[in-house]
């Protein structure tokens, strides 16, 4: 991609009325830009790690047999006056009315309409369990948007849902997703607190937040810091006993949110040591909910004896262009964004030092082309001071730069700097293909 023609338009200033690290860095870098209060377009950067993320979530799912659907976001008032929740979410849930007078809502949620869908398909227990996901953009009428994308009215989620014979397997689908959970947060870079949550207007016996540590999150949290010690990159999902054995050798240590919070119980079960309070934000919420949405929605199956039985459900919620924000939380400096690499919007930068410079122009040109087929590069030819183009190529967070001057050419060297570390060094062009292929290595 050439700076040149793409949609660009960065800010050299921190934008006044934004807040939040993430914010400010997200209008700086033309990542998004606001439309009105807690609603904005996604700029061609931005939407490029949405994207990103979204796909990145979407084929973890899919690899462990959690399959993609996608329900409507306008949704009909009826189902959730039959849940009893239409009033839940009070001024949140935007209403509006068609030319027929039928009342519809902007969805805040899906578990009506993911429990109306399956109630008319699932009959007998030859058909459970099944596991599905959707990502929609979703509304809430905040009353007081803020913080960006982190705290918006319209956002995108990812909302699966489980459906199961008995409470035994849906505990099972419940571990699954939660081991699930965590090592998406983990390919994303993400070191992630999973506490024990309220449910909220969702509801449900059983509720965990995933929380990311930062001094900005709302979310007050106490943990045991050896929550830290477990990995789950070799947990079998398949495996009923590894995932139910994985999670809860993770719960087992004390993480709660405020609302749960048990001081004594901190006190008197986690090492002084091990004892850690802090703020975070929240990046993901599930929630087993047995039997309460089935009940309302005659979500039944026919059992091996001929009776019938309620399905048991679940949901899972990743606020995927919250991640976004989250991510640039947990990875920035004073000079700007350090997307890790699974989310980067492009691989490498390369920025011509000396766009008057017919060598440099060459070499630019034809190292763009070559490496343009194998890597995504963003390619600053703009005739602009060389001070702008490295200020920008810091700013977009771009991890590797790849820096072409006119005197590193003439002894056959370009510069190479890793934007994570900072570090530079000169690189023979002809060793740069096998450089990059190490450097660039997932």
């Amino acid at each position: 991609m050439r700076l040149s023609k793409y949609y660009s338009f960065t800010l050299k200033e921190n934008p006044s009325d934004a807040y939040l690290v993430s914010h400010k860095l997200m209008l700086r870098a033309g990542m998004i830009k606001q439309a009105t209060s807690g609603i904005y377009t996604w700029l061609p950067l931005g939407l490029k790690v949405l994207n990103k993320i979204k796909d990145l979530i979407r084929i973890a799912h899919i690899k462990n047999d959690v399959y993609e659907i996608l329900m409507p976001t306008i949704q009909p008032s009826d189902i959730w006056i039959k849940s009893g929740r239409y009033d839940d979410y009070g001024k949140e849930m935007l209403k509006i009315s068609d030319r027929n007078d039928n009342e519809l809502l902007y969805g805040p949620t899906n578990e009506e309409m993911i429990t109306d869908l399956v109630s008319n398909d699932i009959k007998s227990y030859k058909d459970l369990p099944k596991l599905l996901f959707h990502v929609q953009w979703k509304f809430r009428d905040e009353i007081r948007p803020r913080f960006g994308v982190m705290r918006c009215r319209e956002f995108l989620m990812k909302d699966a849902y489980s459906f199961d014979l008995d409470y035994e397997n849906s505990y099972y689908s419940y571990c699954k997703m939660f081991i699930l959970y965590m090592k998406i947060f983990k390919l994303l870079g993400l070191k992630i607190i999973p506490v024990k949550a309220a449910s909220g207007p969702i509801g449900g016996a059983l509720s965990h937040e995933f929380i990311l540590e930062t001094s900005s999150g709302e979310t007050q949290i106490f943990y045991d810091k050896r929550v830290f010690d477990h990995d789950v990159s070799n947990v079998n999902l398949t495996n009923k006993t590894d995932a139910i054995v994985a999670t809860e050798n993770i719960l087992s240590l004390y993480s709660r949110t405020s609302e749960k919070h048990d001081l004594s119980v901190f006190k008197n079960t986690v090492e002084s040591q091990n004892q850690i309070i802090s703020n975070g934000i929240e990046v993901g919420h599930i929630f087993y909910f047995g039997t309460k949405y089935s009940e309302a929605f005659n979500a039944n199956y026919i059992n091996n004896k001929g009776s019938k039985e309620l399905i048991h459900s679940g949901s899972y919620g990743i606020g995927v262009s919250r991640l976004v924000a989250a991510i640039i939380e947990a990875n920035n400096d004073d000079r700007g964004i350090k997307w890790p690499k699974k989310v980067t919007p492009y691989d490498i930068g390369l920025i011509n030092v000396r766009s008057d410079n017919d060598t440099c122009n060459c070499f630019s040109e034809n190292f763009y082309k070559k490496f343009s087929k194998k890597y995504e590069v963003i390619y600053d030819d703009r005739n602009v001071r060389v001070g702008d183009k490295f200020h920008n190529m810091d700013l977009l967070g771009i991890p590797l730069q790849i820096i072409v001057g006119e005197k590193n050419l003439l002894n056959s060297n370009i510069e190479i700097k890793e934007r994570v570390t900072g570090k530079s060094e000169l690189i023979n062009i002809n060793k740069v293909e096998s450089y990059l292929e190490y450097k660039c290595e997932f």
